[in-house]
């Protein structure tokens, strides 16, 4: 991380130098542009964080960019210009561009809402912020926009090295975030939205906040604009601009920063003297080196040169690419916080009747049972029985049809996965469930978020897990493997890895759905082993989906059969599996002669 950190400051510090001295070295003409250059790569940096990192595609960073321009304009058109009246239309664009910003996220990311949902509205939002433009007649300006109002004095050359210098003080915050704990987050709500929501993780509200902070940056330097350029017109928040601005971040690449802010510098500054030299094909040759990137390049320009170079580096140093760059936090114990009547004899679940149907077609009907504090419940059933079904009413308060469902007498209502993470509940899936570009370390690090939080600039060097899954990790050789994604980690490997995640967030309530599948006779063994150890010493409620009947008749207290979404049998190991019905569900399919 020293390096890393060493590297970004030497180059931050180089342009730095380079916004000073610019004016003196470059003709009076590039550095006008420059400054409008500066002001638009901010914006593009915004969208490269919102959709390069958190996978947010947006096209309304434009209409951002115009409410803080015209909030400069139409102040210093009417009110004129005074130190009182600039801080006045910051706060104005500030305000109304956070407040489009949160209508919009409150939109876009609704439960269920699709991915698409974003792209759809903020693709209309420049088109109604160019609509209520027009409608504004004279006060607005119209088509026409707002020009020669009194602005700053300031001369070209402080505008380029103040706008120079605020792109480098952005980008280098923006690395930091990027990088930091709560950056890896958003990565994550960007690889696996859902996984990140059953570890307690309020994506749509983390998204929504990120809207609401990237609409104010580009709302200043929109309000930049206004004042350097003394005019306001509606292209400036349109849906060509907005447009635009995606297109500069996929040639820069995406999820790069430096990619997005160079690309946007080098188009607007390549475009300015070709629309003067060439003014009827410029735009062509820019839609033709746009197409040509995309299509040898889909990811980009600067990742390809970061990959050559990452190529180099591992070369001369015989350090490999698959580990991270960053220092492995320390592993410290973490004080349990599990819920209290955990390992008791209580019910430490409790349903009800539970139903859920699709339509006319009932999966589940009628499902009653308890499942104590201290038991590892095994559920059976042939294919269809409604197995998966069930842990996903248990662990999303929004699958049920009917019925109920509580937690140590505390009932779930209609809650989204990550609000019922905060009963105690923590579940793993049927397919490998995890997010391929994160390390091991880092995965475990937000399992933590719920209970410790993340750091928006900096990395936590310490990682508190709980005994149990310090003890998965030990168990299985991750902790050897900290610094590697997850994308080459075995699959036994990975396995392991979502249940030492799900044990980070300390439930009370186990839900796994086939833990063991795939995994090779003795990683099943060992799987059994720690679960059983788990149950036994801290006493934590499991309920287990298999379709290996003797290893769940080997690690079961007792078993419950679903036949056709319904409770066939509960009751102990040796009743069910020595049950003539169980044999007769069985008889004929994968599982035949498997309950004996």
């Amino acid at each position: 991380m020293s390096g890393r950190l060493a590297l970004a400051g030497s180059i931050a510090g180089l342009c730095v130098v380079a916004a000073i001295a610019g004016p003196y070295v470059l003709d009076s003409y590039t550095v006008n542009i420059l400054v409008r250059s500066f002001l638009y790569a901010a914006t593009a940096l915004t969208v490269d964080i919102l959709w390069g990192y958190a996978g947010i595609l947006t096209f309304g960073q434009a209409a951002f960019f115009g409410i803080g321009a015209y909030a400069a304009g139409i102040t210093f058109t009417y009110l004129d210009f005074s130190p009182q009246n600039a801080v006045l239309a910051l706060l104005a664009g500030l305000a109304v561009s956070a407040a489009v910003a949160a209508v919009t996220g409150w939109i876009s990311f609704f439960h269920g809402a699709s991915p698409l949902y974003v792209a759809i509205v903020t693709l209309a939002m420049p088109i109604i912020f160019v609509q209520i433009l027009y409608s504004g007649g004279t006060f607005t300006g119209s088509s026409s926009g707002l020009v020669g109002y009194n602005t700053f004095d300031l001369s070209v050359e402080s505008w380029f090295t103040i706008c120079g210098v605020g792109l480098v003080v952005l980008t280098t915050v923006a690395w930091f975030f990027v990088n930091s704990d709560f950056g890896r987050m958003l990565v994550a709500i960007r690889e696996n939205e859902q996984r990140c929501t059953y570890l307690g993780i309020n994506a749509p509200r983390i998204k929504i906040l990120l809207m609401v902070v990237m609409a104010m940056i580009a709302s200043v330097a929109g309000y930049a604009y206004a004042g350097y350029t003394v005019v306001v017109a509606p292209e400036i928040g349109s849906f060509v601009f907005g447009t635009e601005l995606v297109m500069w971040v996929a040639l820069g690449g995406r999820g790069t920063l430096i990619g997005p802010v160079l690309g946007t510098i080098v188009i607007d500054v390549t475009t300015a003297y070709l629309s003067g030299n060439l003014p009827f094909v410029w735009k062509l040759i820019i839609g033709s080196i746009f197409v040509l990137v995309i299509v040898a390049l889909p990811q980009g320009i600067i990742p390809v040169v970061r990959t050559a170079l990452g190529r180099m580096w591992s070369a001369a140093t015989g350090r490999s690419a698959m580990a991270s760059s960053f220092t492995v936090p320390a592993i410290v114990d973490a004080r349990a916080g599990r819920r209290a009547g955990a390992g008791s004899d209580a019910p430490a679940l409790d349903v009800a009747d539970l139903t859920r149907s699709y339509g006319s077609l009932k999966v589940l009907e009628g499902v009653t049972f308890k499942a104590l504090g201290s038991e590892l419940l095994g559920i059976i059933g042939p294919n269809g029985a409604g197995k998966t079904t069930l842990m996903r009413c248990l662990s999303d308060g929004y699958e049920r049809t009917g019925g109920t469902v509580a937690a140590f007498g505390q009932t779930i209502a209609r809650v989204p996965p990550h609000g019922v993470v905060g009963f105690g509940i923590g579940r793993s899936f049927q397919t490998t469930s995890l997010f391929e570009t994160l390390t091991v370390a880092e995965c475990l690090t937000l399992a933590r978020y719920r209970l410790d939080g993340a750091g928006m600039m900096s990395r936590m060097p310490e990682l508190a897990l709980p005994d149990s899954a310090r003890h998965v990790i030990a168990a299985t050789g991750l902790d050897r493997e900290m610094e590697i994604e997850c994308r080459h980690l075995s699959h036994g490997m990975k396995r392991a890895l979502e249940l030492a995640m799900v044990l980070a967030l300390e439930p009370s309530v186990l839900l796994l759905d086939e833990p063991t599948a795939g995994l090779t006779k003795p990683e099943r063994t060992l799987i059994g082993n720690i679960l059983v150890e788990l149950v036994q010493r801290e006493g934590l409620c499991t309920l287990i989906i298999e379709h290996d009947l003797d290893f769940v008749r080997d690690i079961s207290t007792r078993i419950i059969v679903l036949h056709q979404g319904k409770v066939l049998l509960d009751g102990s190991v040796a009743e069910v599996v020595g049950s003539e019905l169980v044999r007769t569900i069985y008889a004929g399919g994968e599982h035949k002669g498997a309950a004996r």
